[in-house]
């Protein structure tokens, strides 16, 4: 009952019942928790609560799962294991170059299940640069705060002759030696899930503020007193302290892939002689900087909670792979040839997820950071040769698409400069025009896309259809980008011609996009609701609409506008059937779809999250307000089940966060934003460039979600769009909002987004 009580309170003021003034503290409201509430068979998030600072190489996570299980920290576990340094991107890649400490008393134990403490989520406090949790086993208090590279831990122990620190180097290859005179413990692990050359480390060290009472070596789970270093598959140590009730032990702990030096110099430069609490202080100072860029007011406390719980989410990742050097400059130990060389360089981030806003949210509001990341790019390309399209910390075979040319072009043609964008261009039409060294790079089926225009069903290459609708998207992205840079006309045209490839599989019996054979027949049975097969994680319903270039042209393939909404409202009012016969069991993003009592809208996974964004294309956008409003009010929450399927690396927080806002950018590698409606009555972007967008709202609020006027810079405004150029500038868009559609704004298709075929 107390349960229901609760999720009732929380549904109430999601709904924007009482609501809460402003705090002036966005990192109060983030909800690090949010989303942890998942397991393989189901994903509210898959999220872990990543204590880091924006974009830091490292983060900590309190550990539930057994070691090598991507589900590290799960909401409904009952015992923690560890505090884990992590690089996981998601539990589905699993993680790379982690180590865990954790604190015991009594009984000397390191196995994890032997060490492990019953905890209560009542006695545990989690923020993004701070995490505190009582362990009633051993009667410790666990903190710890991060830097980019480096962290403080403090445990609050009582009186004991037996208190111990384990330091676990995990197995598949590991290094440890205790310095007892340093009071350090040194050493490298060298456990990872693919991505990385042989010689691939990360180099670690603790040091402890109090001398160590005793000190044991483990490895292979055998106890050694006598040795002080050990190398085995798995190795491990134990330090132990006699403390006092109440007494503090504090450790600083970092890590390098380049060298034990490097960590060392990252321990020095990071922390240095900061206090525990100033570390603290300084990872508050950075969340706020960041999350401040956006101030929201009004709105319910909950839907504060879940903007900012988001926004936290979008800013980390991808995460910094480079570290400084002694002059302070970049260096990167390379996971495309294993060399350590000079500049930046980001890792753990899916294209075929991030392509879609949370690179266009980074252009947007910390252009800075994605001019860093695109230099990394150039430096992946000169390293390995390719661009990734899924890297964790190098390149994995995963997904389909070649949507590094949609990373590439949206960067640059929003104005990202400091990198060298020729050897992106270079690397775009290389990965355009070539199978890559695995099936997930460059382009499979490339030579059968550009002789046919199509990726054929039947040549053995699985989900054909989703990668000829991505190429022919991501053709349009090299296009646009050779056309900025002043590329030959007849090379921008060849591109511009393939990004109507999409037309191939446009079956006009059915409606939707199909399959086709290699002799030009369609896939034959064909059925609509069958997920996988010739798509990629959903069915023809979910990616009939990966047209983001030329909406109007799949418009007019449907004959119009009339068919084109209703073939959208037909998404909504379908039962959430499915075929899963693909994958011979219903996958986690079927099952998120079907409970998600929102039709065949699958929400939770990306590929059709633009598509309440299209009825701005067919002069309805009141659709779209009304349906992102829902989605909004019903898929997310800022609570541990707060998500409706795989967050995927800020992918899904950044649509929530543009959404709330009141545009989204539908097709990246253009302008455009397309209008949706502002959740809240106020927000005010600080831009980096020190002008301000202001979107005023006053009048917002449950019943009233639709805009029946809006003024830009004091001007009426009547498109269903706004540029890119208009919100660098600084503006001022005033809505009014209403709780009946305003019919006649925006029903033209004048006041439609860009698509090729309405710009011919």
């Amino acid at each position: 009952m107390l349960n229901l009580l609760r999720t009732g309170a929380v549904l109430l003021a999601a709904l924007g019942y009482p609501a809460r003034a402003q705090s002036p503290d966005p990192v109060a409201l983030v909800n690090p928790l949010m989303g942890t509430d998942s397991k393989p068979s189901l994903s509210n998030g898959n999220t872990y609560p990543a204590i880091a600072r924006p974009w830091g190489m490292n983060c900590w996570l309190p550990q539930t799962g057994k070691m090598g299980s991507g589900w590290a920290y799960q909401y409904a576990a009952d015992k923690l294991k560890g505090f884990k340094q992590t690089h996981q991107p998601s539990p589905w890649m699993n993680d790379y170059g982690q180590f865990a400490l954790m604190p015991i008393t009594g009984k000397l134990r390191f196995e994890e299940e032997e060490r492990a403490s019953w905890f209560s989520h009542k006695a545990e406090v989690a923020q993004p640069h701070y995490y505190r949790v009582y362990l009633a086993d051993h009667d410790v208090t666990v903190e710890l705060t991060p830097t980019e590279r480096a962290a403080r831990f403090r445990f609050t122990f009582p009186q004991t002759d037996s208190a111990y620190v384990v330091l676990d180097a995990l197995d598949k290859g590991s290094h440890v030696q205790v310095l007892p005179q340093q009071r350090r413990i040194v050493g490298y692990t060298t456990r990872n899930s693919g991505g990385v050359p042989q010689n691939f480390r990360n180099y670690f060290i603790i040091e402890f503020d109090h001398p160590f009472s005793s000190t044991t070596i483990y490895q292979d789970k055998v106890l050694d007193g006598r040795l002080l270093e050990a190398t085995a598959n798995h190795t491990g140590a134990v330090v132990g302290f006699k403390t006092r009730r109440g007494e503090q032990v504090q450790a600083r702990v970092a890590s390098s892939f380049i060298s034990p030096e490097q960590a060392l110099r990252n321990l020095e430069q990071e922390i240095g002689a900061a206090d525990f609490e100033a570390v603290r202080q300084q990872g508050h100072a950075a969340w706020q900087e960041q999350l401040g860029r956006i101030k929201v007011e009004g709105g319910s406390e909950a839907q504060q909670r879940t903007f900012y719980s988001c926004l936290y989410r979008s800013l980390l990742f991808p995460r910094k792979f480079y570290e400084l050097d002694a002059q302070g400059q970049p260096v990167h130990y390379s996971p495309y040839n294993g060399q350590v060389l000079p500049g930046f360089l980001y890792t753990d981030t899916g294209f075929w997820d991030t392509f879609r806003c949370l690179f266009p949210f980074l252009n947007l509001l910390y252009p800075s950071v994605n001019s860093q990341i695109q230099a990394g790019l150039v430096n992946t390309y000169k390293e390995g040769g390719w661009l990734p399209e899924w890297a964790s910390p190098g390149y994995r075979n995963i997904m389909v698409g070649n949507n590094s040319a949609s990373i590439v072009a949206d960067a640059y043609l929003k104005g990202v400069r400091g990198y060298d964008i020729n050897a992106l261009y270079e690397a775009a039409l290389k990965g355009a025009n070539n199978p890559g060294p695995m099936e997930a790079v460059g382009r499979a089926g490339a030579s059968y896309y550009t002789k046919l225009g199509y990726v054929p069903y039947d040549v053995k290459i699985n989900e054909s259809a989703a990668r000829t609708l991505e190429y022919a998207y991501d053709d349009f992205a090299i296009a646009q980008l050779g056309r900025a840079l002043g590329r030959p006309k007849k090379e921008v045209q060849l591109y511009e011609k393939r990004s109507q490839n999409y037309r191939n599989l446009f079956d006009k019996q059915t409606g939707l996009m199909r399959g086709k054979n290699q002799d030009g027949t369609f896939q034959s049975p064909f059925n609509p609701f069958k997920w996988g097969d010739a798509f990629t994680e959903g069915n023809s319903w979910h990616y009939t609409w990966s047209v983001f270039h030329d909406v109007q042209g799949l418009m007019n393939l449907m004959g119009g506008p009339r068919p084109f909404v209703a073939t959208l409202d037909t998404v909504f009012a379908l039962a959430p059937v499915f075929d899963a016969s693909y994958y011979g069991s219903v996958i986690h993003e079927i099952r998120e779809m079907q409970i998600a009592g929102m039709g065949n809208y699958a929400h939770g996974n990306q590929p059709i999250q633009h598509m309440t964004y299209l009825y701005n294309y067919a002069g309805q956008p009141w659709k779209t307000q009304y349906w992102v409003r829902e989605t909004m009010n019903r898929l997310y929450q800022p609570t541990p089940d707060g998500y409706c399927g795989d967050e995927d690396n800020g992918q899904t927080s950044a649509w929530y966060v543009f959404s709330a806002l009141g545009f989204y950018p539908v097709c990246p590698a253009t302008n455009q934003y397309v209008l949706g409606a502002p959740l809240f009555p106020k927000v005010t972007l600080q831009l980096e460039n020190g002008r301000q967008v202001v979107l005023n709202a006053p009048n917002n609020s449950v019943a009233n979600r639709y805009i029946n006027a809006l003024t830009l810079n004091g001007q009426p405004y009547t498109q269903n769009w706004l540029s890119h150029e208009t919100l660098q500038q600084g503006a001022t868009l005033n809505f009014d909002m209403a709780p009946e559609p305003n019919r006649r704004r925006g029903n033209t298709l004048q006041a439609a987004p860009f698509s090729m075929s309405k710009a011919r």
